[in-house]
């Protein structure tokens, strides 16, 4: 159960008065038991948190690691159900009005009381120039406060999933943010800073201590949480660790508690240093992208036309690539090749859908020739080499494979923050990305990844944030018009029959490729309790040293 925090006979204490408390017992605590008592939590991941402002970017590890901070109204379980966050209860007040009741007697880490005016901030916030969510709150037309603790969103359309849709739009204090010239977000694909990059003040758990951006960020406990507390934790020290081995060694070493995403050809060996690997599969579907709007690739050989426009090159493409190869040979067994954008588990999945283009390099090389491009041609190829579990080697194999239909292939491996400033700002030509839908539901990839960018549109005829994880640039006017329909349809098996239809028009378009879902695999010391979640969040509220 939640525990609130209220008021006793004399009234609310500060949040200063509050923090002294905490720290004069926490350090009661510490003289009585010895400094045993303290329990530091070291964790390493593959990299850095682009930022500490949820609205910089809409990336899953950043997300799952400012979820610590930062809080939404509605939230998910172990299981990925919704529960309530900063938000007691909500409900369809009709088919476009959503009402919201807010958590009486919390505070952000700077002791400001959250209301339903933070609530109008933060939308305001989401909506702004620059924002990396506004397709999360892309329906709302209007946010109405009915009290100080109960907001009304008025919907432009009925949204059945609107509360799956929040699960990770965070809220901001609109006090601290224009104290600190930060009430525009920051952008990681506009490469623009402000005190909310380095700096936070949410009113979840934890809350930053110190932060040294790609080095190492210091979280400690929110003593005036509202929440019920299930760690045992007295500091958080999380390292970004870019190499495997490094990772691993600091494990083995015990100068972490746990890392994150261990190497599936080094579990034997953790397994044997006294450590437990913790393994699962991510409803993350990797896929590769091919520009499609421009006239003239930005980074190809070919000039005054486009190899990407012709379907039959994009089919060559797909049926050049040994997705079997890549699952036994890269991911050594452990990913699950994919025929959708979607993973299976996700609402709105068709086993019937999921099949792949049969791994044909003659039939490749044909339709390259009817295609007048029987020489082939030459194309720059983004890929991170820090994100995805192994990303480069899974690009490098593609590279490989693609030279045997003549096509060369220039790999552009690059650090995360480079690859997401360069593809989010469409300066790409071919590339690999991945999507889990935080929703779980397939109106996600179709309306963010697969949509028509809003910036190739009319102004007016797009949502805001359709199509801003879609560089590749893939528009069919059906699709969208199956994807407003998806929005809008409360009857399932109806709206089913939509996806469907959208999937199979993408599908035989070859408007992406899919190639797997990958798995996850977590690293930890046999004294720390953690719980692992299919979306691969880090929740330290569930952590535990023994």
């Amino acid at each position: 159960m939640r525990r609130t925090t209220t008021a006793n006979e004399t009234g609310r204490p500060t949040m200063r008065r509050t923090l002294l408390a905490a720290t004069l017992l926490l350090g009661t605590s510490l003289l009585a038991g010895g400094m045993a008592e303290a329990k530091t939590f070291r964790f390493a991941y593959q990299n850095d948190a682009n930022s500490l402002d949820p609205y910089a970017l809409n990336e899953t590890f950043s997300h799952s690691f400012q979820a610590n901070i930062y809080e939404p109204l509605i939230e998910r379980d172990k299981d990925l159900k919704l529960i309530p966050a900063l938000a007691t209860r909500w409900e369809a007040v009709d088919a476009t009005t959503w009402r919201f009741h807010l958590r009486p007697n919390v505070r952000f880490h700077d002791g400001t009381p959250f209301t339903a005016d933070d609530v109008v901030f933060s939308y305001q916030r989401a909506i702004a120039p620059n924002s990396d969510v506004t397709n999360k709150v892309s329906t709302v037309r209007e946010i109405r406060v009915v009290d100080p603790l109960t907001v009304e969103f008025l919907m432009r359309t009925p949204n059945p999933i609107f509360p799956q849709e929040i699960t990770t739009w965070f809220i901001f204090s609109r006090a601290w943010s224009e104290k600190n010239n930060a009430a525009a977000p920051s952008s990681v694909r506009g490469n623009i800073e402000n005190y909310a990059s380095r700096n936070a003040n949410g009113t979840g758990p934890f809350m930053i201590r110190s932060r040294q951006p790609d080095t190492r960020t210091v979280l400690v406990p929110n003593p005036a949480w509202w929440g019920e507390v299930r760690h045992n934790l007295t500091e958080v020290v999380f390292t970004p660790i870019r190499s495997d081995p490094t990772r691993v060694a600091a494990l083995l070493s015990g100068e972490v508690d746990m890392m994150y995403p261990a190497p599936l050809q080094d579990a034997a060996r953790i397994t044997a240093g006294g450590s437990r690997v913790l393994t699962g599969a991510e409803l993350r579907t990797l896929f590769l992208g091919m520009d499609q709007h421009r006239d003239e690739l930005i980074d190809s050989n070919i000039k005054g036309r486009n190899p990407f426009k012709d379907r039959r090159v994009r089919e060559a493409f797909h049926r050049a690539i040994d997705i079997e190869a890549i699952r036994s040979r890269v991911m050594r067994g452990a990913s699950v090749p994919a025929g959708l954008m979607v993973a299976p588990g996700i609402q709105g999945f068709d086993a019937a859908l999921n099949t792949r283009l049969p791994y044909d390099t003659a039939r490749a090389r044909a339709l390259m020739a009817e295609a007048g491009y029987a020489d082939g041609f030459e194309v720059g190829f983004d890929c991170s080499n820090d994100r995805y579990v192994n990303d480069e080697q899974i690009c490098q194999a593609i590279v490989a494979m693609l030279a045997r239909i003549g096509v060369t292939v220039r790999l552009n491996a690059q650090t995360r923050t480079r690859f997401f400033e360069k593809i989010l700002s469409f300066n790409t030509s071919f590339y690999m990305l991945a999507w889990q839908p935080s929703t779980y539901d397939s109106l996600s990839p179709m309306f963010t990844v697969m949509g028509t960018p809003g910036r190739f549109l009319p102004q007016g005829q797009a949502m805001g944030g359709q199509g801003t994880y879609n560089p590749a640039g893939w528009s069919n006017a059906r699709f969208d018009e199956l994807t407003r329909m998806v929005r809008t349809e409360i009857d399932q098996e109806k709206r089913q029959a939509l996806i469907s239809e959208a999937f199979r028009i993408h599908k035989e378009d070859v408007g992406h490729i899919p190639l797997h879902q990958q798995p996850f695999a977590w690293a930890v010391r046999s004294n720390v309790q953690v719980v692992q979640r299919p979306d691969d969040a880090l929740v330290l509220n569930w952590v535990r040293i023994d």
